[in-house]
C-alpha cells in the first residue's frame, strides 16, 4: 500500500503542480470556494458524464435526483415515502390508484406542478416511440384521469405490487414538452424539474452546474451550488479528491486504497444491490444454437477470486439477482466453482476438445468475446479474469474493452443490473421475454409467468414463494453468469455532513444524493 501511495503522490507531483483548474471557477480549489460555511457554499463531485438528461427515457445516473422529484421517494431504509404527493390510496375493487399532490408546487422555471404534469410523464414513458428504458414498469396503466389540478387516479389492468416504487420518476413539465420530439428536444440538454436543485449551466464534456432550489419540497437545500464536474476516470478522481479540484466522488477500491490516510477526506465504505453477470447474447450464433452453454460455464467462473482480485474484498459473490432482498432464494443451485465439473458437463452434451485443445460441437468451437465498457474499469478487469478462467477449461476466450456496447452482433458481455427496492425492478424487465431491458433474447415462458404473478398480487409470502421459484427456474436455463456484487466506496471532504453511509445502494452505487437537501458544508 505504501508503495502504491508514493507513486501516486509522484504522479500528483508532476501532473499537477500547475493551480487547479476547474471549468468556470477560475483556478479556485474546491476548498477555496466551500470554506464559507453553509451559506454560499459550493459542492464540487467528480462524475461521469451526461449526453442526455431525462428521468422519463433514462433511468441512470445520480443527477436524475438533485434535478428532479417524483410523486414518491425511498427513504433512508429504501422504504417508499411521499415526496410530491402527500398521500396516496389504492382501491382494491377498481384497481385504482389516487394521488394527492401537495399544495402549491412548482418546477425550476416558477410554473405551477399540477396533475397534468403526472399524467404527461406517465403517458410519455409509455409512448413506444419515446423508447423509454422504464417502459416495462408501467405497462399496467389503463387509465390517467386528473379531476383537478392535485389529484391524479391511474387505473390499473391488473394489480401492480411495485406501482408505488415506480412513481418515484422524475415528474416531467408538460408546458415546456408538450409537442415536442422527447428523445431529441432541447430539454434533455437543458431539463427543468421539481428537484432540490436546478440547473444553471451544462458546459459539454466539462461540467453541470446546479443552485439550490428556493421551493423545493422538502424545504431549501443547505448547500447552494453544486457542481458535477466531468472526470470519467477514476484514477484521475482520485488525484483531484488529493489535490482539493473536487470534493466528493465514486472511487473504485483500488483508489479507495490510496485515499485511506488522507486526513481531509471521509471514506465511505457503502453495500449495493449492484450486480455483474456474464451476460449472453442468445441471439448470437454460439449460444443461440447451444443456450446450454449459459449453465455450463457458470461452474468455470471463480467468483471468490475475482471478489478477492479485482473488487480488494469490496463485495461478493452473486448467483441470484435478488441476493440482496428478503426474497431471496439461499438453497438455489450456486453454481459454485467446479472446473471439472464444466468439462464433464461439456462432454455430456456432446462437446469434444479439437486438436488445438478448444471444445467443439457440431463445427461450432467453443470461442467467443466477452466485452465490457472502456470507462468501467472494474467491469474491463472482471472480463479479463473470466477470460482466462474459461481459457483453463479449454475455451477460447478473449475480453474486449469497448467504447459501447453492440447488443445485436456482440457474443456477451459484462452486465450490471440490481436495485434496493421492490424486487420487480430489474428483474421483470430484465428477464420477461420481449421486456425493456432484456437486451439478450432471453425467453422462458415459466419465468415469464412466474414474474407476471408476482408483480400482480400484495401478498407478501406469496411473492415470496413466487420469487423463489422463479430463482429456482433460472438456474434450469441460466441467462447470466452472475460473478458479484459490487460495494461502492465514495471520498468526501470530512466538512461534508449528512451522507448516510448505512444506506443500501443502487445500480452503479446511485443512491448516495438522496438526502443531499439536509447536507451542510462546514467551515
Amino acid at each position: 500500500m505504501k508503495t502504491r501511495k508514493s507513486i501516486l503522490t509522484l504522479l500528483l507531483c508532476l501532473l499537477l503542480l500547475p493551480a487547479a483548474v476547474l471549468s468556470g471557477c477560475s483556478g479556485e480549489s474546491a476548498q477555496d470556494r466551500s470554506s464559507g460555511g453553509e451559506e454560499g457554499a459550493t459542492l464540487i463531485y467528480g462524475s461521469q458524464d451526461y449526453t442526455a438528461i431525462n428521468p422519463a427515457l433514462y433511468e441512470h445516473g445520480e443527477i436524475n435526483a438533485l434535478l428532479f422529484a417524483g410523486l414518491t421517494a425511498h427513504d433512508e431504509n429504501n422504504n417508499v415515502v411521499p415526496a410530491l404527493a402527500e398521500s396516496w390510496s389504492f382501491d382494491e375493487y377498481t384497481l385504482t390508484y389516487t394521488f394527492h399532490l401537495r399544495d402549491g408546487l412548482t418546477f425550476h422555471d416558477g410554473e405551477p406542478l399540477t396533475s397534468a404534469d403526472v399524467r404527461f410523464t406517465l403517458e410519455a414513458i409509455l409512448d413506444e416511440d419515446n423508447q423509454s428504458e422504464i417502459i416495462s414498469n408501467y405497462t399496467d396503466i389503463e387509465e390517467i384521469r386528473c379531476p383537478d389540478q392535485v389529484t391524479v387516479e391511474i387505473r390499473l389492468s391488473q394489480e401492480n405490487a411495485a406501482f408505488p416504487d415506480y412513481m418515484s420518476v422524475g415528474i416531467l413539465p408538460a408546458h415546456l414538452l408538450e409537442g415536442e420530439d422527447l428523445a431529441t428536444c432541447a430539454f434533455n440538454r437543458e431539463p427543468v424539474g421539481a428537484g432540490p436543485y436546478r440547473l444553471t449551466a451544462w458546459d459539454r464534456g466539462q461540467s453541470i452546474t446546479m443552485e439550490r432550489f428556493e421551493d423545493y419540497y422538502g424545504g431549501t437545500p443547505n448547500i447552494e451550488t453544486v457542481v458535477f464536474k466531468i472526470v470519467p476516470d477514476s484514477d484521475a478522481r482520485a488525484l483531484q479528491l488529493m489535490t482539493g479540484e473536487i470534493d466528493m466522488a465514486q472511487v473504485t477500491a483500488k483508489t479507495a486504497e490510496g485515499l485511506e490516510e488522507k486526513k481531509e477526506l471521509s471514506l465511505y465504505h457503502m453495500e449495493t444491490a449492484d450486480y455483474r453477470a456474464i451476460a449472453y447474447n442468445f441471439n448470437s450464433p454460439l449460444f443461440s444454437r447451444h443456450p446450454e452453454l449459459a449453465n455450463i460455464l457458470s461452474y468455470a467462473i471463480d467468483r471468490e477470486a475475482i471478489v478477492k482480485t479485482v473488487l480488494l474484498g469490496e463485495g461478493e459473490a452473486a448467483y441470484s439477482p435478488l441476493q440482496k432482498s428478503e426474497y431471496v432464494n439461499t438453497e438455489m443451485e450456486k453454481f459454485t466453482y467446479d472446473p471439472d465439473k464444466t468439462q464433464e458437463l461439456l462432454k455430456a452434451a456432446g462437446w469434444k476438445k479439437g486438436g488445438d485443445g478448444v471444445w467443439e460441437k457440431d463445427g461450432d468451437r467453443l470461442s467467443f468475446v466477452i466485452s465490457a465498457m472502456s470507462d468501467d474499469q472494474v467491469r474491463v478487469d472482471m472480463a479479463k479474469v473470466c477470460a482466462n478462467q474459461l481459457r483453463q477449461i479449454g475455451a477460447d476466450v478473449t475480453a474486449q474493452a469497448q467504447p459501447s456496447l453492440d447488443w445485436e452482433n456482440q457474443d456477451c458481455c459484462i452486465i450490471g443490473w440490481g436495485s434496493p427496492f421492490d424486487p420487480d425492478d430489474h428483474t421483470y424487465k430484465v428477464f420477461t421475454s420481449g421486456a425493456g431491458d432484456n437486451y439478450t433474447g432471453y425467453a422462458n415462458e415459466r419465468i415469464d409467468e412466474l414474474l407476471a404473478a408476482a408483480r400482480h398480487t400484495d401478498d407478501r409470502e406469496e411473492r415470496r414463494r413466487l420469487y423463489r421459484e422463479f430463482q429456482d427456474e433460472l438456474t434450469e436455463a441460466m441467462p447470466y453468469t452472475f460473478i458479484a456484487y459490487v460495494d461502492a466506496d465514495y471520498a468526501a471532504k470530512n466538512t461534508i455532513k449528512g451522507i448516510i453511509e448505512d444506506r443500501v445502494l443502487g445500480h452503479h452505487g446511485v443512491g448516495v444524493f438522496w438526502n443531499i437537501a439536509e447536507w451542510e458544508i462546514e467551515s
